[in-house]
């Protein structure tokens, strides 16, 4: 059998960071200016970070479900791979330089002497050098800096497995690597530092408030899902009956027991923000779902698995950037009116005409701007949004959302085009035929 060279590449690189990881090190070379000392470990914050790290990775798996069992039979496995996969290339790239680039010092501009930062310092924390069990001052002060570092690493991993609907059924297995590859590092990683990184420009100067990844997360992935739906064109057969509902029915409930440890854990520490967020993103998805079933019931649709469980996810992309921030009344009314926008989009007849096999961009897209949207209304806190004083602070937000939402969609469209010239996305049209099972991994569902 003849090996691709692309296969070749592939497993040098991995043999090449295999091999690194035992060289250089400079783990002795830590600036303790900026930790604490162990006594500042707190047991019980520890515990339940250690939990939700735990919980957040057991969602990549339940979107594989999720995603699963929405395709046709012919591509079952094929995109459930697509989704578990990121757990391996991402958690390496965030090992060797996305951690870094995503919370090591800022790389920016300053502006009256305040730095702005658009990046991390790549070499900060090179292959985790520095990453201390010791808690760190301003990331995480409570907890081993370990810790931190491998709970922001699930959000890192399941980011680029949410794109994957958006072209399933079409897309060739190793461009689709070399995609999530350059997505992590050049999309995801500024987006979390800007954010997420005390000094970061979004934060700092914008006020960007994302309690768990609503911008970070769902937006990002939600328009590289559209610019990707877009780049790969249509399927030749785009009508298809999903393949086992039992499936999305399983994957729903791992997203949804595994989504408390990705909004609780955001508080990073056991305490009344996390029990807030643990409510109010329980209660959204309750309320999204069964406002999804009645709302398509009103429409002339019948009451469907599909339904509930698209309408149980949207209500939790949409709490995620307000769950620590808003009451449990505010979280209800967040996943009534999100699910009857999302619902609208994906039945859009012009959205479908663009053939997002899993309306990745109407849920999570749409879920996560109407989550950055309605935080910005309703954030508790003095001046902290439009309704509590924060009418710049809202302003800002809407500004934020504009330039997150082109930078995600054209960022990736120039990554998807990048990778289609280096490896052709899509698969021939025989491969697509034959379903991708069997075209790209010699393999079938029993």
């Amino acid at each position: 059998m003849k090996i691709e060279k692309r296969w070749i590449i592939s497993f040098v690189i991995i043999c090449i960071i295999s091999l690194g990881a035992l060289v250089g090190s400079n783990t002795d070379q830590i600036n303790m200016q900026n930790f604490l000392p162990e006594s500042n470990i707190n047991s019980a914050d520890t515990a339940w970070i250690l939990t939700a790290s735990g919980l957040v990775l057991l969602m990549t798996p339940g979107l594989s479900f999720f995603y699963g069992g929405m395709v046709g039979r012919k591509n079952i496995l094929s995109t459930m791979l697509q989704s578990f996969i990121s757990l391996g290339v991402v958690s390496l790239i965030w090992i060797v330089v996305g951690f870094s680039l995503s919370f090591g010092s800022s790389i920016g501009f300053e502006i009256n002497g305040i730095k702005y930062g658009i990046i991390g310092n790549p070499f900060e924390y090179f292959f985790f050098d520095r990453v201390s069990t010791l808690p760190h001052k301003s990331l995480a002060s409570t907890i081993p800096f370990l810790l931190f570092a491998l709970f922001q690493m699930k959000f890192a991993v399941i980011t680029p497995a949410l794109i994957t609907g958006s072209f399933a059924e079409r897309v060739r297995f190793i461009s689709y690597l070399l995609f999530i590859v350059l997505f992590s590092l050049f999309i995801y990683t500024p987006l979390c530092h800007m954010i997420w990184y005390p000094d970061g420009l979004l934060n700092k100067y914008f006020g960007v408030k994302d309690f768990a990844g609503g911008t970070v997360v769902h937006m990002s992935a939600g328009f590289a899902a559209l610019a990707g739906a877009m780049v790969l064109g249509k399927r030749k057969r785009p009508h298809h009956e999903p393949s086992n509902t039992a499936f999305v029915l399983l994957g729903t409930g791992m997203l949804w027991f595994g989504w408390f440890g990705f909004n609780a854990g955001s508080a990073l520490a056991a305490n009344a923000t996390a029990a807030l967020a643990f409510g109010t993103t329980t209660i959204a998805s309750a309320s999204a779902m069964m406002t999804w079933i009645f709302f398509d019931r009103i429409n002339g649709r019948k009451v469907s698995v599909l339904g509930a469980c698209i309408g149980a996810v949207v209500g939790l992309v949409a709490i995620t950037p307000a769950a620590g921030f808003v009451s449990i009344r505010e979280s209800l009314f967040i996943g009534f009116i999100t699910a009857i926008i999302s619902n609208t989009m994906v039945n859009w007849s012009k959205l479908k005409q663009i053939d997002d096999t899993l309306d990745v961009f109407a849920c999570h897209g749409i879920g996560g701007i109407m989550g950055m949207i309605l935080t910005a209304i309703f954030a508790h806190g003095d001046n902290a949004s439009l309704l509590h004083g924060g009418i710049s602070v809202f302003l800002h937000h809407m500004t934020a959302l504009i330039l997150v939402s082109l930078f995600s969609f054209f960022g990736s469209l120039l990554l998807y085009k990048i990778s289609n010239a280096i490896i052709p996305l899509r698969v021939s049209e025989e491969s697509e035929k034959i379903g991708l099972d069997l075209s790209q991994h010699d393999e079938q569902l029993c």
